[in-house]
C-alpha cells in the first residue's frame, strides 16, 4: 500500500512523501528495513510520474520475498531546483550548466529530521544495517554521495544511471580520507543506449567501484545491454539491486 503526505523541508517548501508499506503492515507487529529513494513520485504508479512510466516498485515488492518500507521523496518541480537539490557541490561549469549545490543540506534534513520522523511514525528497524538509499540519474549521484558522507546512517546504496561525471573530481577529493564500514554495499548501473560516450561512463564507474573495494566495501557494476536513461530500464533492475544489496 502507498501512503502520501507532505512534509516541510529546509528549503522553505513542502515535499510530498510516497511511502510504500507491506500490504499487511496494519495487521502485524513486524518491524521492517527502510530504503529512502529520490524522485519518489516515479516509483510506484504510472499516474504519478513525470513521464508516464514508473519503476513498478510497488508491484515488485508485493511479490518479493523480503518486506520493506520505502520512503519515496518527491522532487522539486520549480525550474532547475531539482538539479541544485540533487547536486552536493556548487559548480560553475558543468554539462548541466552552473549548479548551486544544496545536496549536503538536503541530506542533513533527511538524516536529522526526516529519518527520525519516519522511525517514530512507522515500525522501522532504524539501524544503519537495515537502512538503504537509492536513486537514478541525479538521484543516483545523491545516493552515492549519501552512502559515503552519511555512512554511519546508511549501509546500502543503489545508484542507477548515476550522474557522477557531473562532479567526479569533487567526489573523489571530498572522500579521499574518510573511512566507511566494510559492510557497505553499493550497486551501480548504466545502460548502453544512454549516451554515445558509454566507454567513458563505464571507466568513470569503474573508478568509483575500485575505490570502494580499496576501502574493503562491496560494489557491483551492472552494464545494461540496450538500457536507456528511463524508468522502464530502471524497473528491469529492481530484482537485481534488491538481491545484491539485501541478500
Amino acid at each position: 500500500m502507498i501512503e502520501k503526505f507532505d512534509v516541510d523541508t529546509p528549503f522553505g517548501k513542502k515535499r510530498r512523501l510516497h511511502i510504500y508499506l507491506p500490504n499487511d503492515y496494519y495487521e502485524s507487529n513486524e518491524e521492517y528495513p527502510v530504503i529512502y529513494m529520490y524522485d519518489g513520485h516515479n516509483l510506484y504508479d504510472d499516474r504519478d510520474t513525470t513521464y508516464g512510466k514508473s519503476w513498478g516498485l510497488a508491484d515488485f515488492l508485493n511479490n518479493y520475498d523480503k518486506k520493506f518500507i520505502v520512503v519515496g521523496i518527491e522532487c522539486s518541480y520549480d525550474g532547475y531546483e531539482r538539479l541544485d537539490e540533487y547536486c552536493p557541490y556548487t559548480l560553475k561549469n558543468t554539462f548541466l550548466g552552473p549548479r548551486n549545490g544544496y545536496g549536503n543540506k538536503y541530506m542533513e534534513w533527511v538524516v536529522y529530521q526526516l529519518k527520525p520522523m519516519i522511525d517514530q511514525k512507522y515500525r522501522t528497524i532504524p539501524f544503519r544495517e537495515c537502512t538503504g538509499i537509492a536513486g537514478s540519474s541525479m538521484g543516483g549521484l545523491m545516493a552515492y554521495y549519501t552512502i559515503m558522507k552519511f555512512n554511519q546512517y546508511f549501509s546500502k546504496a543503489a545508484c542507477l544511471s548515476p550522474s557522477l561525471a557531473l562532479c567526479h573530481n569533487e567526489l573523489f577529493n571530498d572522500f579521499q580520507n574518510i573511512k566507511i564500514s566494510p559492510d557497505t554495499r553499493v550497486y551501480f548501473s548504466f545502460g548502453t543506449k544512454e549516451t554515445k560516450s558509454v566507454d567513458s561512463i563505464i571507466k568513470n564507474l569503474q573508478e568509483f567501484h575500485e575505490d570502494l573495494l580499496k576501502r574493503q566495501a562491496s560494489s557491483y557494476i551492472n552494464i545494461v545491454l540496450d538500457g536507456e536513461h528511463n524508468e522502464a530500464t530502471w524497473e528491469k533492475q529492481n530484482q537485481i539491486y534488491f538481491d545484491y544489496l539485501w541478500k
